[in-house]
């Protein structure tokens, strides 16, 4: 079959590979859409240090069930339509025992510390496969798992409708958690560098947006909301930067939850935290929100066709990749079909 397979930094093709044969607990997928993430791009890069080589990349997944395994405790079917939820977990480390998988201690994301699921076909853990709403495209359906990403850091932070969130970065999982914060009926505030960006998000429905090139980040947040500050902020840069100013404009008893990832380590005002006793956040990748996600892309309560850039053929996939590398502010999603 068929994979997207980088042999090392700088090396990324089209691949043939034997296909996974399965084991009772896991199931066969026919792979129909992927998306490209900036995981996959790190791995390209050769600057995401927890990547090993070669390695299948892609954890954005959807397709149909050919085969199932005998395990299968969500009576899944062949002809079913899924997308994975890609973070394996061990099952039996503390963070597991509280039922917080995505932070296992041993946990093995796909594409990234296993081969992913950017190929023809592609076998998984069956109970890790959650069915799509009838009607959802195949190419909108791999839009579930950025969402998720998003909306686990919104969960952390208790939204409430009728808050302001500011958030760090327009790009996909800023902008994300803007829709479904709208779709919340919370007051999104974003926050880039770059003018296209914002447009994008005042196309989305995005009322304040800020350039910290351009306006006083602190003053702006301050106007928008009247003194009050913001109740939220999501910083999904993972801009030193941003991560220092998510303290400045957040309120007083204000959560802040960190989504991005920095390059290197960030000094934190400690003295604000206790000043203003806020709740200060870790959010990493998605624990159960699934469902949730598909469901808002299906009622398009959260519009994912307007942040897909491109739809490509997997032949085309590596030279996108390349170029997306090259000229990172032309794309936002692509998504590879099969």
């Amino acid at each position: 079959m068929k994979a997207i397979c980088i042999e090392k930094p700088w090396s990324v093709g089209v691949k043939e590979v034997e296909r996974v044969e399965p084991n009772y607990e896991e199931s066969v997928i026919k792979v129909h859409a992927a998306g490209i993430c900036g995981s996959d791009l790190g791995a390209y890069r050769g600057t995401n240090n927890i990547v090993s080589y070669p390695r299948i990349i892609g954890h954005e997944i959807a397709g149909e069930v050919i085969s199932v395994g005998t395990k299968n405790p969500n009576n899944i079917k062949v002809g079913d339509r899924v997308v994975i939820d890609p973070y394996t977990y061990c099952g039996h480390c503390y963070p597991c025992s509280l039922g917080k998988r995505n932070c296992c201690r041993n946990i093995k994301v796909r594409g990234v510390h296993i081969d992913g699921g950017m190929c023809e076909y592609f076998t998984h853990y069956t109970d890790m496969l959650i069915k799509i709403p009838d009607g959802l495209s195949w190419e909108h359906a791999a839009m579930a798992e950025p969402l998720t990403i998003a909306l686990h850091a919104l969960h952390r932070l208790k939204l409430e409708a009728g808050e302001h969130i500011v958030v760090f970065g327009a790009g996909t999982i800023g902008l994300l958690a803007a829709m479904a914060s709208l779709a919340y009926d919370a007051i999104p505030i974003v926050v880039d560098i770059v003018d296209e960006r914002l447009e994008l998000a005042k196309s989305l429905g995005v009322k304040y947006t800020i350039n910290p090139k351009r306006d006083n980040t602190e003053q702006k947040v301050a106007e928008f909301t009247h003194d009050a500050y913001a109740e939220c902020v999501c910083e999904a840069s993972g801009a030193s930067a941003s991560i220092r100013a998510s303290f400045d404009v957040v309120c007083h008893a204000g959560r802040v939850a960190f989504t991005g990832y920095p390059k290197g380590e960030t000094s934190l005002p400690t003295d604000i935290i206790t000043k203003k006793e806020l709740d200060v956040l870790g959010t990493r990748n998605s624990n159960g929100d699934f469902k949730e996600a598909l469901e808002l892309i299906s009622s398009k309560r959260v519009d994912v066709e307007k942040i897909i850039t491109k739809v490509v053929s997997v032949d085309e996939a590596p030279e996108t990749l390349r170029d997306i590398e090259k000229n990172p502010g032309n794309y936002l999603k692509v998504v590879v079909r099969f």
